[in-house]
């Protein structure tokens, strides 16, 4: 077996030695000579027909080896060595190609590195197609969820998964209890969590069943970062006993490095679930506590047939609501991409689409080049195949041309590829899944390799396909009419997909503008936001609790400069806030809100100075004073729409609103104020109505451990974080605080439009790059070819003006149908742009106005140049020289 693979790959590779062959070949003729003399010819003329038959020694020799695959690699060796010849011979052509495809390539691969990871690479789960995002969807929660209650009863009645597994709704933070006190992040899942995933520890073990129970064993599983971090990866972690939140636990696992929760949070500590039924039954109004809920389709069952089997639980379940909230509760099971991507799948698809115009610009404009360079070679590929050059051999030339330059296109293109990956990872905001994680990996260079040779083979076809006529023999280069248009067309399309990609950045652009420029209705400049967590184990009561921050109250008043000092549960415009559905408002001496009407509100409980600190106009009324926090009134400010909405026409001041919304029991609580409507979803998403409590000086106010701390002053932001840290370590110095100033976070919301503007912009400016290099070859081609006729028209009286109005009229005719099929096609394609824009329209004027002009004015100067050098052209020498 051996030697029989020997003999083949000595058949494939080495060549046959000369004398070897020789004696095949004179062992036949003699054979042949044999057979005749056998018959009874003459020996001399036994040779001579033999001779005749065998066709020649040489040209039996010839065939032989062209029957061996070495003939044919060496012949490729040929053609890979004329390429190398003819590049060198070029370098100006050979340099411009490399560049253009190592933008077109590495922009392309650098992007499909991001978008493979959202749009087509699978998650880092077991079979993840089959994992599933199950619960309810309600209007104040847009993401699966399950009551407790619920949960229990899915757990024995459900029929369409093989496996249900519930982690807590998020993370929580808490206190690794050591000689150095650190803040974490805790979240708690089932013990058949990890095995629904098909997720194994890194080391140690999973929970075992006996301590997913109530008052089970404490263990605890901790995450790789923190046991590489903090630990320095112990080898003795496993059974070590570590204090959290003031209650021992033992680790028992490390997760893995790369694990990932498929809610995209992150948890340096996670405990059993420890589920109690009973306790689900009672807690919460008995509906009990929220949890996210996964699950494991059977095989053979769709995700429509799960949500059908399911509705009948789902609607038994609706029966425990109260009637004004079912008809804003529904049931969702979607696939567990669809959870993580969301928002996602929509920017990846059009930067991918971007890009891909990048590169096929980058493609036609090699393909112009090749196919100018080809018009220059035609007599040379004349005399090839005057002297024997086969149709298939010219073709296979030029293939291989075309795919080396795509080669080495390629290469630089990894290259180019590595740096932008390095350049999105550092830009890329957080609210992207994945980009974090993007790199350059097997599966990405071999998508480069064959993104490569496409491009080699679609720009080299373009000049493989030339025929070589006889007539080129004794004429100059030119270029046939046919391919003359091609190479038109292919500029036109450069200059199409140019005006699409300038057309998508500049409304994304004129978005962020809108974005940036909009009245959040408060300042952020100046502001210092903290957020103190406060150990639970150590300030486990309200008192406690009310006491620290009082305490802080007044230390940071006393600061140098300090203005106001506020303290609230969140900030606006972004991040956490507590809402509440309209429909539970309910005003004294009204009837109450129709159940199911839209909308919702804000909630926030506030102390007097948070108008102050972020100012925040009071328009009708008066703001909190200190004096109202040791009253018996409980006191609210509404927002102006909120005041619109509840009392329209009439003066709010005075008003009453009953427990309900944002407002616990007890006494109603009177309205004292309307203050101006502030951004609070986002930057882009329309403002919800806010409701604003007081947060008295009693201990049933302050029932948070993580509230928000603004400080205005007028000394410089950076001065007074050292001077805050040193109060807030006066009072304990074991809390763990994070200052931010406002703008910088406001900053940070803008972070994603910002990434997706700056991207798509530098997509567009290197199209609009390549096309016009595109645009200014083809008319220096063209001018170069004409210059015969740019003499004969001087000769005849034709002014310098006359000449470039000439040339010109040919590029501008190229750029208007470029432009007029670009816009349209721009027109046509921008809808999908519509979820990314802010007050912009998807047909905005301006934008349709601006980039054809831009485009216009530079295409304009690409023409020019080569334009002006043709009314260079003398005409007596070119007349002469012809």
């Amino acid at each position: 077996m051996t030697s029989e693979l020997l003999t083949r790959l000595r058949f494939l590779i080495l060549r046959k030695k000369r004398s070897e062959l020789d004696e095949e070949i004179e062992f036949h003729l003699e054979q042949a000579v044999t057979t005749r003399i056998a018959a009874g010819m003459d020996p001399a003329e036994a040779r001579r027909q033999a001779l005749i038959e065998f066709g020649g020694t040489e040209t039996t020799r010839e065939q032989c080896e062209r029957q061996r695959p070495r003939w044919w690699i060496g012949t490729v060796m040929q053609d890979v060595h004329y390429a190398f010849r003819g590049f060198g011979r070029n370098p100006l052509f050979t340099l411009s190609v490399l560049i253009t495809l190592a933008l077109g390539i590495g922009a392309t691969t650098a992007v499909f590195s991001v978008v493979d990871r959202i749009l087509f690479r699978h998650l880092p789960y077991a079979d993840p197609d089959r994992i599933v995002s199950v619960g309810f969807v309600h209007l104040l929660e847009r993401q699966e969820f399950v009551m407790g209650r619920f949960y229990v009863e899915w757990q024995k009645d459900q029929t369409p998964f093989s496996a249900l597994a519930a982690q807590s709704t998020g993370v929580q933070n808490c206190d690794l209890v050591e000689n150095n006190p650190i803040q974490l992040s805790c979240m708690s899942f089932q013990a058949n969590f990890l095995p629904l995933f098909g997720i194994s520890p890194a080391l140690g073990r999973n929970f075992l069943p006996e301590e997913d129970r109530p008052n089970g064993p404490p263990v605890v599983m901790i995450s790789y970062g923190l046991w590489k971090g903090h630990y320095n990866r112990d080898p003795h972690i496993l059974d070590r006993t570590i204090n959290v939140d003031g209650n021992s636990a033992r680790v028992v696992g490390v997760l893995p490095k790369d694990f990932q929760f498929p809610t995209l949070e992150a948890a340096d500590i996670v405990s059993p679930f420890a589920l109690d039924p009973a306790i689900q039954q009672k807690v919460n109004g008995g509906f009990g506590y929220p949890e996210r809920v996964f699950a494991r389709l059977k095989p053979g069952v769709s995700i429509e047939q799960a949500y059908a089997q399911m509705l009948p639980l789902f609607n038994d379940d609706l029966k425990w609501f109260p009637p004004s909230a079912k008809s804003e509760a529904h049931l969702s099971i979607r696939t567990l991409r669809d959870r993580e991507m969301q928002q996602a799948r929509p920017v990846a698809w059009v930067l991918f689409g971007f890009v891909l115009a990048v590169l096929l610009i980058a493609c036609a404009n090699v393909a112009g080049l090749m196919m100018a360079r080809g018009a220059g070679r035609q007599r040379e590929l004349a005399v090839r195949s005057a002297i024997g050059a086969s149709r298939s051999r010219l073709i296979r030339q030029a293939l291989t041309e075309a795919l080396l330059l795509s080669a080495a296109g390629g290469l630089a293109g990894l290259a180019i590829a590595q740096a932008l990956v390095m350049v999105f990872v550092r830009l890329a905001p957080a609210g992207i899944p994945f980009v974090s994680k993007a790199h350059l990996d097997l599966r990405i260079a071999i998508f480069a390799a064959l993104v490569s040779c496409l491009c080699g083979v679609i720009f080299g076809l373009a000049t493989a396909l030339q025929k070589p006529g006889l007539a080129a023999l004794n004429a100059k280069a030119s270029m046939s009419r046919k391919h003359a248009l091609l190479r038109r067309s292919l500029v036109t399309a450069q200059i199409t997909f140019s005006i699409i990609l300038l057309s998508g950045a500049a409304l994304l652009l004129r978005s962020f503008t809108k974005i940036e420029e909009q009245n959040l209705g408060m300042q952020t400049g100046g502001v210092l936001t903290m957020k103190v967590a406060l150990p639970r184990w150590r300030y486990n009561t309200d008192q406690k609790v009310m006491d620290f921050y009082l305490r802080l109250e007044s230390s940071l008043r006393r600061l140098p400069g300090t203005r106001a000092v506020g303290i609230t549960d969140s900030i606006p415009p972004g991040g956490w806030q507590s809402d509440f559905r309209f429909s539970d408002i309910h005003v004294q001496g009204k009837p109450p809100i129709p159940a199911g009407t839209d909308g919702t509100g804000v909630g926030r409980s506030v102390t007097p100075d948070y108008f102050r600190a972020l100012n925040i106009p009071i328009v009708r009324g008066r703001n909190f004073a200190d004096q109202d926090r040791t009253g018996d009134e409980r006191e609210v400010i509404l927002s102006r729409s909120m005041a619109e909405r509840l009392f329209p026409g009439e003066d709010p001041i005075g008003k009453r609103l009953l427990p309900g919304a944002h407002i616990s029991s007890g006494a109603p609580a009177i309205v004292v104020g309307v203050a101006d409507n502030v951004k609070n979803n986002g930057l882009t998403e329309q403002s919800d109505p806010e409701m604003y409590t007081l947060r008295r000086s009693v201990s049933g106010d302050w029932d948070g451990n993580h509230l928000m701390v603004i400080v205005d002053s007028a000394m410089p932001v950076a001065a007074i974080g050292p001077w805050v840290r040193s109060e807030i370590s006066s009072i304990d110095h074991t809390i763990p605080v994070d200052m931010e100033p406002l703008n910088q976070s406001l900053n940070r919301l803008a972070d994603r439009p910002r990434f997706e503007t700056t991207l798509l912009g530098f997509f567009a400016l290197t199209g609009l790059v390549l096309a016009v290099v595109g645009l200014y070859g083809l008319i220096a081609f063209m001018t170069t070819q004409r210059t015969h006729e740019i003499g004969v028209r001087m000769a005849l009286g034709a002014t310098r003006a006359n000449i470039l109005c000439l040339i010109a009229n040919d590029g501008l005719r190229m750029v208007l149908v470029g432009l007029v099929v670009g816009l349209g096609t721009a027109l046509a394609v921008s809808r999908i742009l519509k979820t990314l824009l802010f007050q912009v329209s998807i047909y905005d004027p301006l934008t349709y106005f601006v980039v054809p002009l831009l485009l216009s004015l530079v295409a304009l100067v690409a023409i020019l140049i080569p334009a002006r050098a043709g009314t260079r052209v003398e005409p007596a020498i070119t007349l002469r020289a012809e």
